[in-house]
């Protein structure tokens, strides 16, 4: 008896442990399996997530920011310990002690899921598993992935310190609202560091990894809060906070950035403009997309805050002083259902969901409420109600005319009513008294149709100080700066000049100023000057400060087509110049960026710069990946100067223009200001430029440098089409460059152009060529750089191989022609455009 019941439990001892090394051996088996095709896990140690690319300015100021996952990488070490125990005490309690995996909350999770008969079904994921699932693994449910996370858990914890696992989990997990790690999801949530968070903000956010979207703050504000009182309970348990910091805690409301209890970090930052996305055009094609997105790149920029404000003032003052002389209402052709306007909340809450640009400068967007006999009550986005309420008055209407349906225009509107209607949505602005600065009235704005571009940049180093692409950013992205190509008309005409004085030309060469006849495939082209006149004998000093044409046609026939091409290549305003005659006129199109790089060389004695929009770039790891300037400074790395001395640097730059001949280009340029087609600019120091105006007035333009910087401006409607027969580059643009400059020389200066060395001056007549004793004055008079060497040859004509005819109306100095269109200068002064200037049958380019 004894020996069968011993049998009997010797029996089932063998089966029991056969069982159980059976069990053993396909648990073993299956773990075998699986781990033979997992990811390594080795690469997490590089492991660089993607993070939030910002731009900087001068100053150190964020001014924006770019990514795909809004990412702020954080070291374990720059994390608070409260943070830190937070989000342990929420997901993995004994994240410290286990090897991976935590056998004991495994089987809890278990016994859980039983006695609810599967109504509480959790995880039991460690972080450690966690961390394997978001990086290596899918995010599937299924018994081979936990298989999987499990043996890379236990690898992992094998491979790197508990600290940096942590570190990879708080950068990487996505708490919601597009936030990936800890520190985004701070800003996001509470616009705060994470040094500056309470027990409560550290234990909500601890609570988001599972559920993100089933815990926010303002649509579920209840359940997150259950879920922060959770978390700060187990905090306690833990040890991390004691009852009272966690009661304290529990009896705060839940305040966050959704509930509009803090601003939003978005906020802080300027509003996006063609400055900052023109970095990120630039640069994704440089480094790519996804470096720029997701490399956490810190990028310095050159803008200059105060001058870009300036720059887009200008400019939308330049475009709306046009659009309000048409007198068109156009309005934002959006509007408010009268049934959303019967309450404050109702019509600022419709308001604030239409679609129009709120980055203008000064601008609301507001409803129109009522409208009465004369006039109309608005509604106004971010201005509060008064008890008499705001208006529009009928004396701020009656510049406009409103367009009918059926396309014509209205008379002149004589009361508010006349141009808008209930539910209107408007733009306005508050129009102030100028000497005391009272409030007197809000004025209805719109964004005009015409658009344009300036930009502004250093001429010795490249870098853009401020670049306006548009009247708003938020209205059009479309960057006119850079991207429009557009006919540069009359401000092409200094390269043919340059192309000149290099090929023999000297500034008392004269030039005769007559007919031209030019048989094209297109048929027969007869250029003309904006005068329609013609002037004979000219020098080519009064050539481009009148910015004669046929002048201009004659030197590019002289000296070449291929010679004028090959100069605008090299400057860049090209990368392949046409080389037809018309060209020379400033027919082939281009952009402004390139323009304005282009002066530069003129202004800073003729060598290269290249234009950037950014300083420098550093990697996520601080290190210089791009650096713009690179010239040389040999004192840099010695410890002191000697007083007074400063540091000398060196530039290796290309030359592409011999010195003299910038400053005979220059000198010329600046008649053009003084007494030519840009006289109007008034500066209080030396300026040199060009107008350019296009065929029909398509375009107008105006490129102008002081001794340190230069700007451009151009004007045109996207669609290119006339702008009227008064429309000139001197008396559009003029005032835009000189707006800006005002600012811009307050800040920066000016001083005389640098007279290069390897010259002399001599005393000409402007009008005739004609050589002047060192005495001579006179308005006539002005004083030409000529090159050692040198002797001028005075008298010498050239006609470009075109013939001049007898019996030319040929117009002596002084004499105006009195027939023709008025046009308005910068300084407000009234200048006639002669009728029907034009460039005869071909479009070519540049008026004047």
């Amino acid at each position: 008896m004894v020996r069968f019941v011993g049998s009997f439990f010797g029996g089932i001892f063998t089966m029991i442990t056969m069982g159980v090394l059976f069990a053993a051996l396909s648990i073993g088996a299956i773990f075998y399996m699986y781990a033979q095709d997992l990811p390594s896990h080795e690469r997490l140690a590089q492991y660089s997530p993607p993070t939030i690319s910002r731009i900087y300015s001068a100053e150190g100021r964020i001014i924006d920011e770019f990514a795909q996952e809004r990412r702020l990488f954080v070291p374990i070490e720059d994390i608070p310990d409260l943070v830190k125990a937070a989000f342990i005490s929420a997901e993995d309690k004994n994240f410290y002690t286990h090897r991976g995996y935590d056998v004991t909350g495994m089987v809890s999770a278990l016994v859980d899921a039983v006695k609810s008969r599967g109504q509480n079904v959790r995880g039991a994921s460690t972080i450690t598993q966690q961390v394997m699932k978001n990086f290596l693994l899918s995010g599937d449910r299924t018994g081979e992935r936990k298989i999987k996370e499990l043996i890379l858990a236990s690898r992992l914890e094998e491979t790197l310190s508990k600290d940096k696992i942590l570190e990879l989990y708080l950068n990487e997990i996505f708490l919601g609202q597009n936030s990936y790690g800890v520190a985004a999801a701070a800003q996001t949530y509470f616009n705060k560091s994470l040094v500056d968070l309470t027990a409560g903000e550290a234990a909500y956010l601890a609570t988001l990894p599972k559920a993100p979207s089933d815990l926010h703050p303002v649509r579920n504000k209840e359940r997150a809060m259950e879920r922060r009182a959770y978390v700060l309970n187990r905090m306690v348990e833990d040890g991390a906070i004691t009852r009272e910091v966690a009661e304290a805690e529990k009896a705060q409301p839940l305040k966050s950035v959704q509930n509009g209890d803090y601003p939003a970090f978005r906020e802080s930052l300027p509003d996006r403009d063609y400055f900052t996305d023109e970095i990120r055009r630039q640069l994704s094609g440089s480094f790519g997309e996804e470096e720029f997105f997701a490399g956490g790149l810190s990028i310095r920029a050159t803008v200059d805050p105060e001058l870009q404000t300036v720059a887009a003032a200008s400019l939308r003052r330049g475009l709306e002083r046009y659009d309000r002389g048409l007198g068109i209402w156009r309005g934002t052709r959006q509007t408010i259902s009268p049934d959303r306007l019967t309450s404050e909340d109702d019509w600022r809450a419709a308001l604030a969901e239409v679609d129009v640009p709120r980055d203008i400068a000064g601008w609301h967007p507001a409803v129109v409420l009522s409208v009465g006999e004369n006039a109309a009550r608005i509604g106004i986005e971010g201005v509060e109600e008064d008890e008499d309420g705001h208006f529009i008055p009928a004396e701020d209407v009656t510049w406009a005319r409103k367009r009918l349906p059926d396309g014509k225009l209205a008379s002149k509107a004589r009361r508010a009513g006349d141009l808008v209607d209930v539910g209107d949505v408007v733009h306005v602005r508050a129009v102030t008294d100028d000497k005391t600065g009272d409030f007197m009235r809000w004025s209805l704005r719109q964004v005009p149709e015409v658009q344009g571009g300036f930009m502004a940049m250093d001429v010795n180093t490249g870098r853009v100080l401020a670049m306006q692409g548009g009247f708003s950013y938020q209205y059009s992205v479309f960057n006119r700066a850079t991207q429009a190509t557009r006919q540069p008309g009359s401000s092409f005409k200094p390269f043919v000049y340059a192309a000149a004085l290099d090929s023999g030309f000297t500034p008392a060469t004269i030039v005769v100023d007559a007919p031209i006849e030019v048989n094209t495939p297109q048929g027969l082209w007869r250029p003309k000057n904006a005068s329609n006149k013609f002037y004979g004998p000219t020098t080519i000093r009064t050539g481009i400060e009148q910015s004669r044409n046929l002048m201009t046609v004659r030197i590019a026939e002289e000296i070449g087509m291929d010679t004028v091409a090959g100069y605008a290549e090299r400057f860049g305003v090209y990368d392949r110049m046409n080389a037809f005659l018309a060209n020379a006129l400033g027919s082939q199109e281009t952009t402004l960026f390139r323009m304005v790089a282009a002066y530069a060389m003129f202004a800073n004695g003729g060598e290269r710069v290249e234009p950037t929009l950014v300083d420098r770039v550093q990697d996520r790891y601080g290190r210089t990946v791009y650096r713009h300037d690179q010239r040389e400074c040999r004192d840099c790395q010695l410890a002191s100067l000697s007083p007074g001395a400063g540091v000398e640097l060196v530039s290796k730059r290309e030359r592409v223009m011999d010195a003299i001949t910038a400053y005979q280009l220059t000198s010329m340029m600046e008649g053009v200001v003084k007494r030519g087609t840009a006289r109007g600019i008034n500066l209080p120091v030396p300026v040199a430029g060009k107008t350019g105006t296009t065929n029909d007035s398509k375009d107008v333009w105006f490129v102008g440098y002081t001794s340190n910087i230069v700007a451009g401006c151009y004007i045109g409607y996207d669609q290119p089409r006339t702008l009227g027969s008064g429309a000139s580059g001197g008396g559009f643009c003029g005032p835009v460059f000189e707006q800006f400059m005002r600012t811009a020389i307050k800040k920066y200066g000016g001083t005389s152009f640098k007279v290069p060395p390897g010259g002399y001056f001599i005393n000409i007549d402007r009008f005739t060529g004609a050589r002047l004793g060192e005495g001579a004055s006179g308005d006539n008079v002005v004083a030409e750089y000529f090159r050692e060497g040198e002797e001028p040859i005075f008298g010498l004509f050239v006609d470009g191989g075109f013939e001049m005819g007898g019996n030319l109306p040929l117009f002596a100095a002084g004499e105006v022609d009195t027939g023709g269109s008025t046009v308005t200068t910068a300084t407000g002064e009234t200048k006639v455009i002669p009728k029907k200037a034009d460039f005869g049958s071909l479009s070519s380019g540049g008026l004047y």
